[in-house]
C-alpha cells in the first residue's frame, strides 16, 4: 500500500469531465454552454460524482476547440460569461461537489495580447515571452531551426514574415509556445491563468501538456523515425526538460495557498522513475498525472498509422499494471481513466460496440475502472456507454484539426490513392478525437435533447437507443450500473481506491484477472474481453460483490462479463 495514506478529497473523489461545446445547449444556438452545465448538475451528482472538470471555457478563436486561449480571464461568449462561471462554481459547491478547470499554459492563441505584442518587432518588451529563432539555410534554402514535427502535422515552426524569424508551436500554428525560461512569463501565467480563477473559488486544475514547459535552450533535431517525412516526432526532445521540476515547484507554491488539486497530462513519460519525479508527494509538484500508456494501446508511430484493434489483451494489462503499481511502496498517487476529450470511446476501442455487446462491454469496462486504485475519471457520456460514430460518416462530419490534418497528409502523400484513404478513414473511425466530441445524448428527441436546433457537430446516429432519459428508467442500463458501482467503490474505498493491485495470468489473451489488497481485505476481479463464453470459476471462500451480467453462469463468464469477489 502507499507509504502516505493521508486521506484527501481528490483521492477518493470521482471526477466527471465536461466538454462544454457538446454537453448541453441552454439557449438554442447549437453550442453547449455554462448555463446548460448548471442545469444538469443534479444529474451529474446522481451518478456518484464528487468533482466536476470543465474543459477550456476561456475566450478563444476555437482553432483547437478552446485549447488556443486568447484571454485567460474571459469566457468564450457562446459558452457564457465570467458571471456564469461564478454561478457554476457556487452551484457545484452547493451540491458538495468540487470543480476544477483546464490549465493550458504551454501555449496561447496567436490572438492573445501577449503574442500580438511579441510579434510586433524584435525589440518588443514581450518578444522573449515566446520562443523565436532565426532561420537556418541549407544550400541557400530557408529552413526552420530544427526538424520537429508539430502534434498536428507539419513543422513545429512557423515563419513570421514581419520580423523574419520562426516561432515554435508544438500544436497548431495559431498556438505559439510560451517561453517558460522567462520569469516574467511565469509570473504572468500564475496571476492571469491560475490565481484569477482560484480566487473565485475553483478547487484545482487539470494541467494541459504539463511536461512540455522546459524545452532546453539548444533544441536539437529529433531522430529520424519517419524516413518519408521531413518533420520528425520530437516528443522526447520537448518533454521532461531540464527545468521541469523547478517550474512545477514554483507553480505548486501558488497552488498550495489554495489547497488546490492538480492532475497533469504527462505524455512521453514511460518509466515509473520518470513519473515519480512529478507525483511523489515529497517533491511537492503535482498530485497526480495521466499516464498515456493505457490509452496509447493500439496506436501507431503516428497514432493513426495503425489498423483497428491492432493490440492484444496482455499489452493493455501491462499498461494498466504500470499505472497501478506506481503507488505501491511509494508516496505517489495515480489515476484511472479510459476516456477523455482527446480519446475515442472506450467501448469501441477496447471491447465491442456491436449492438448485442455494447451494454455488456460498457459495464465490464466500468467494473474494471472502478476497482482500480487512484482517482477515478469519467468522461461525459461514458456513463451511458456512448460509442464511436459509424464508419459511414463522411470526412465532412469530422471537426477536429487533428483528424482533418491527418487525412489531408495521407491524401497528399498517396496522391489520393483510394486504398490509402480508406485505411486512414478506418483508423480515424477507431481513434479520432471527434468521437468524444459528439453531443451528449440526453433523450430520443431530435438532436438527442442536446439542443432544439442543429448542433455544431452531428449527433451520433444511435441516440434513440442510447440516452440518459431512457437509461435512468432502466435498472439494467449502463448508467444504472455505474451508479451501483460507484456506491460500491465508496463502500469499499480502502480496497478499491487505496489497495495494492496485483496482475494475475498476464499472458492470457481472453481474460483480465487481478487482485486488490488492503491490509486484511482482498478482492478478486475477472473480466472477459471476448465475445465468447470463457471458463472462469469463482475463487474459494469468496463472496460475489458485483457482476455485470443479468444472469451470471457459475461455470463460465458470458461475453464481456466482469465480476468482483470479496475473498475471505
Amino acid at each position: 500500500m502507499t507509504i502516505t495514506e493521508e486521506r484527501k478529497w481528490w483521492k477518493e473523489g470521482v471526477v466527471y469531465q465536461i466538454y462544454p461545446a457538446s454537453f448541453k445547449d441552454s439557449n438554442d444556438d447549437g453550442i453547449g454552454d455554462i448555463p446548460g452545465i448548471i442545469s444538469e448538475l443534479d444529474y451529474i451528482r446522481s451518478i456518484g460524482v464528487d468533482i466536476v472538470w470543465i474543459c477550456p471555457m476561456y475566450d478563444s478563436p476555437q482553432v483547437d476547440m478552446g485549447y488556443d486561449i486568447s484571454d485567460y480571464e474571459a469566457v468564450y461568449p457562446p459558452y457564457g460569461t465570467v458571471s456564469d462561471m461564478e454561478s457554476l462554481i457556487h452551484e457545484c459547491h452547493k451540491r458538495d461537489m468540487h470543480i476544477i478547470l483546464d490549465l493550458v499554459v504551454n501555449h496561447t492563441s496567436d490572438q492573445h495580447k501577449w503574442f500580438k505584442e511579441s510579434r510586433m518587432s524584435k525589440e518588443s518588451p514581450k518578444r522573449d515571452w515566446y520562443i523565436w529563432r532565426p532561420a537556418k539555410y541549407v544550400n541557400g534554402v530557408r529552413k526552420p531551426p530544427n526538424n520537429w514535427r508539430s502534434n498536428f502535422e507539419g513543422s513545429a515552426w512557423q515563419w513570421d514574415e514581419a520580423t523574419q524569424e520562426y516561432y515554435l508551436h508544438l500544436f497548431c500554428p495559431e498556438q505559439p509556445d510560451l517561453n517558460w525560461e522567462n520569469e516574467e512569463v511565469r509570473k504572468a501565467i500564475y496571476d492571469s491563468a491560475m490565481e484569477f480563477w482560484l480566487r473565485k473559488g475553483i478547487d484545482g486544475f487539470r494541467v494541459d501538456t504539463v511536461n512540455m514547459y522546459s524545452k532546453g535552450l539548444i533544441m536539437p533535431d529529433a531522430p529520424v523515425t519517419d524516413p518519408d517525412a521531413e518533420w520528425q516526432f520530437a516528443g522526447y526532445q520537448y518533454c521532461n526538460g531540464p527545468r521541469m521540476q523547478e517550474f512545477l515547484s514554483e507553480m505548486n507554491a501558488v497552488l498550495a495557498k489554495y489547497d488546490a488539486m492538480t492532475v497533469g497530462e504527462c505524455p512521453n513519460t514511460h518509466t515509473a522513475e520518470g513519473v515519480l519525479k512529478y507525483v511523489s508527494a515529497k517533491q511537492k509538484q503535482l498530485n497526480m498525472v495521466f499516464q498515456f500508456d493505457v490509452v496509447d494501446v493500439g496506436m501507431g508511430p503516428h497514432k493513426f498509422q495503425t489498423t483497428p484493434f491492432a493490440w492484444k489483451l496482455p499489452t493493455l494489462k501491462a499498461a494498466i499494471a504500470g499505472t497501478q503499481t506506481l503507488i505501491k511502496g511509494t508516496d505517489a498517487w495515480t489515476t484511472a481513466f479510459l476516456e477523455n476529450h482527446d480519446q475515442a470511446r472506450s467501448i469501441s476501442r477496447f471491447a465491442s460496440d456491436a449492438p448485442e455487446h455494447r451494454v455488456a462491454s460498457g459495464k465490464m469496462l466500468a467494473l474494471m475502472l472502478a476497482t482500480l486504485s487512484g482517482t477515478l475519471f469519467v468522461y461525459q457520456g461514458q456513463e451511458l456507454g456512448m460509442i464511436n460514430a459509424p464508419l459511414e460518416w463522411s470526412m465532412d462530419e469530422y471537426k477536429d484539426v487533428d483528424s482533418s490534418n491527418y487525412y489531408k497528409m495521407v491524401n497528399d502523400r498517396s496522391g489520393g490513392d483510394p486504398k490509402s484513404l480508406a485505411s486512414a478513414k478506418a483508423a480515424l473511425q477507431h481513434l479520432a478525437r471527434d468521437h468524444a466530441r459528439t453531443p451528449m445524448q440526453w433523450n430520443s428527441h431530435k438532436y438527442a435533447g442536446f439542443s432544439s436546433c442543429k448542433p455544431w457537430m452531428r449527433v451520433n446516429d444511435d441516440y434513440t437507443v442510447c440516452n440518459a432519459q431512457q437509461q435512468q428508467q432502466d435498472k439494467g442500463s449502463v448508467l444504472s450500473f455505474w451508479k451501483k458501482l460507484l456506491r460500491l467503490r465508496k463502500e469499499y474505498s480502502d480496497l478499491f481506491v487505496y489497495g495494492d493491485f496485483e496482475l494475475l495470468d498476464a499472458a492470457n489473451e481472453n481474460l483480465f484477472s487481478f487482485t486488490k489488497e488492503y491490509r486484511a481485505s482482498k478482492a478478486f476481479v475477472v473480466l472477459n474481453f471476448t465475445g465468447q463464453k470463457q471458463a472462469g470459476a469463482s475463487p474459494e471462500n469468496s463472496k460475489l460483490l458485483m457482476n455485470t451480467a443479468e444472469e451470471p453462469k457459475a461455470e463460465s463468464l458470458l461475453p464481456y462479463e466482469g465480476r468482483v469477489y470479496l475473498m475471505a
